[in-house]
């Protein structure tokens, strides 16, 4: 038994997950490797995706250096950085993964108020994340790039740092497990058994007045966009899609490649999008 907890949350009435409203082209994803063979853990990967956590501030000399260490309560607020190469200087060029040169990633230390959004670039290499308002308390700040040359062509990189909101903070318990969940008036059924350190499959099936539905649209890439971030410690993982997008419209199972470097309670965030609007549902998975 798969243990998934669904919550919904709407694209600009819940505060708690703002800033996810960005569009994209439909284009072929590639399909990601399929599951090792072998029923034990392997030790070796397992190493290597701890060491892709994204929790490092800096690795293989690429850094995440900010001016917003600290963030304003309750409004919306530009969080300013730059990646810096093994050089010392600012990176300012980007292989574009997704439709976009980098993905930035806001989420609470009790991992609400995730938001997903899009920086732009100045000519200096200075990124600015629009970020929608913030509540008190811990943040981890996340981006997630590949470099177009230098020593890191090509390899991909996360890396993150606290960030500070004032004011007095009080934490969310996840919510308890369910298979399946109500976001925005669709259902969203999760399948599959992923165990920590191995590759695994992992199926998402959406459905609208008990009917499959056949209408997402393409959204970065593919036909839905799915980040997990470890409940103990703020571990970051990407769930890459497998279905590839086939046209402008797409569902209602979509495949996904997980790999989740440790056990324990992950917390799942999937956005698509029908209509042209974009849905949210927050997951709690169990990693055995």
């Amino acid at each position: 038994m798969l243990a998934v907890a669904l919550a919904a949350c709407g694209n600009s009435s819940d505060d708690s997950m703002p800033g996810m409203n960005h569009g994209a082209k439909a284009s072929a994803s590639p399909t990601a490797p399929s599951a090792p063979a072998g029923g034990g853990h392997d030790m070796d990967a397992m190493k290597d995706m701890a060491s892709d956590d994204g929790l490092a501030v800096q690795k293989d000399g690429y850094r995440l250096s900010t001016t917003s260490p600290a963030l304003p309560v309750g409004k919306a607020a530009d969080y300013r950085f730059t990646i810096t190469g093994p050089d010392g200087k600012p990176v300012t060029r980007f292989s574009v993964e997704q439709t976009k040169r980098l993905h930035f990633y806001a989420i609470r230390s009790d991992l609400t108020g995730f938001q997903h959004v899009h920086p732009t670039m100045a000519a200096d290499g200075t990124w600015s994340a629009p970020l929608a308002a913030l509540k008190s308390g811990t943040w981890r700040m996340y981006a997630s790039f590949t470099p177009a040359g230098g020593p890191g062509k090509g390899e991909d990189f996360v890396l993150s740092t606290a960030a500070t909101v004032p004011g007095t903070a009080s934490d969310t318990a996840l919510p308890k497990a369910s298979d399946t969940a109500t976001v925005d008036g669709y259902t969203v059924t999760v399948s599959g058994r992923p165990m920590a350190g191995m590759a695994h499959p992992l199926t998402v099936t959406i459905a609208k007045d008990g009917k499959p539905v056949s209408d997402l649209q393409p959204y970065l890439d593919t036909y839905a966009h799915l980040t997990a971030f470890h409940a103990d410690d703020q571990a970051l993982a990407h769930l890459h899609p497998e279905t590839e997008v086939s046209g402008s419209q797409g569902g209602p199972s979509l495949s996904f490649h997980a790999e989740l470097s440790k056990p324990g309670d992950w917390r799942l965030f999937l956005q698509f999008q029908t209509a042209g609007t974009l849905h949210t549902a927050a997951l709690t998975l169990n990693v055995g």
